[in-house]
């Protein structure tokens, strides 16, 4: 059964219309999440909590929002349901972010943001494998370059949402129960593309990818590499933990940074996602040297120096969302993809939360050791990339271009066949 057709809609292929409806939906689900994200660090320590158990939270929340994804991606790719349990993830996510404006005290607030985690691990892995069929014919870094620009716009637009609201003397409680707006839209815009595009397996064009369910080395150094990344890298809310115990920003552009941040997000995924298709790992090289210098800027640096450290995490963040997808789908064939991204970031997750723990105690002690951990974890990780490179050949120097749809394929897959 194709995709759809509904009137007007002539401007692009079938493929590239399936990836703007995702990444809408990915723009408003990051207005509702990121936006409750941008506040939580203080929204915590206003309940009581201290440093370590913010750090600890964030880093449970995002360890299980990385481990459950290999279980969610393997019943995927084991039982087909791509979309059932894509819907299922968002609205579990959805629901919980304007619940914490409920939230009475640090641990009830605590156990919400680590339901809205565990909902995106529910789904992330499933829409991606429907997502990367798409890659076929558009390209792998274009495909989740797109879909991760409109993902960082809302998590632009969710902070400054929560920023004024702030501004307005709302409060923590009112900034999140505006965003039961955007949690809403998510679903809607969600839905429509579950109609429009019943089985994205049809926009499949064929691709030179593995075909055995066994991983390269290349997948197991590259998840060592981004490991080590993960390790380095600082929530978010401990970061605005920072900006407000320092006194570093007021309180309002606590957001406004987060949102400067996702700004920035967005127009590297775009960037990043092509010089991927051009490039290939080297571009995630080269991120990679450029975001280690997030953590003494954003630490150690004043307002001016803060804008800018969180300008590198946010170029971090899109290289994190939109090349390892893309390298990732290069190392699976289609029928284990799900459970590829989900081996992955169960991986990184885990390095991840342990990072949390190492980055809250050093936090609470020297906030310079702090620094030098996340700058050399970081630079440790750059010799492993380039095994890598070398391990994956020609395609990790320049993945393979986008591949032409076969005539009469985008007839087969044309809106109206249902």
């Amino acid at each position: 059964m194709g995709p759809r057709r509904l009137p007007g809609r002539r401007g692009c292929s079938p493929a590239y219309r399936f990836v703007l409806l995702i990444g809408v939906v990915s723009l408003f689900a990051d207005m509702a999440h990121e936006g409750a994200r941008s506040i939580t660090g203080p929204f915590l320590g206003s309940l009581g909590a201290g440093a370590l158990v913010i750090s600890l939270v964030a880093g449970l929340g995002e360890l299980l929002g990385y481990v459950l994804r290999f279980v969610f991606g393997y019943a995927a790719d084991r039982t087909g349901r791509y979309w059932p349990i894509t819907l299922t993830g968002y609205l579990v996510q959805m629901a919980v972010v304007p619940l914490l404006a409920l939230a009475g005290n640090w641990v009830a607030a605590s156990v919400l943001i680590v339901a809205e985690r565990t909902g995106r691990a529910m789904r992330n892995p499933a829409r991606d494998a429907m997502l990367a069929h798409a890659t076929g014919e558009l390209g792998r870094g274009r495909v989740f370059g797109v879909r991760e620009a409109l993902d960082a716009a809302g998590g632009m637009a969710g902070p400054l949402l929560v920023a004024l609201v702030l501004h307005l003397r709302g409060g923590y409680r009112a900034g999140f129960a505006v965003l039961l707006v955007p949690a809403v839209l998510t679903l809607v815009v969600l839905v429509v593309a579950r109609w429009q595009y019943p089985d994205p397996s049809d926009l499949e064009v064929v691709e030179d990818l593995p075909r055995e369910a066994g991983l390269p080395r290349a997948f197991w150094l590259y998840l060592a590499a981004m490991g080590l990344v993960a390790l380095a890298y600082a929530d978010y809310p401990l970061i605005a933990y920072h900006f407000g115990r320092a006194h570093v920003v007021p309180e309002a552009w606590v957001p406004v940074l987060y949102s400067v941040a996702m700004a920035t997000e967005a127009v590297a995924a775009l960037v990043l996602g092509r010089a991927f298709d051009r490039f290939g790992l080297l571009t995630v090289v080269v991120a990679t040297v450029l975001t280690a210098c997030f953590a003494p800027l954003v630490f150690l640096g004043g307002a001016g120096l803060a804008v800018v450290g969180v300008m590198a995490w946010g170029l971090g963040a899109a290289a994190q969302e939109t090349i390892v997808k893309s390298v990732v789908t290069g190392m699976a064939g289609k029928r284990h993809r799900a459970s590829a991204y989900g081996l992955f970031d169960t991986g990184f997750g885990i390095c991840w939360f342990v990072g949390s723990v190492v980055l809250g105690v050093l936090y609470s002690r020297s906030i310079t050791a702090l620094v030098v951990f996340s700058v050399v974890a970081q630079l440790a990780a750059l010799p492993l990339l380039l095994a890598t490179r070398r391990s994956l050949g020609a395609a990790g120097r320049r993945p393979p271009p986008p591949a032409r749809r076969p005539p009469g394929l985008a007839d087969r897959i044309e809106p109206g066949d249902d």
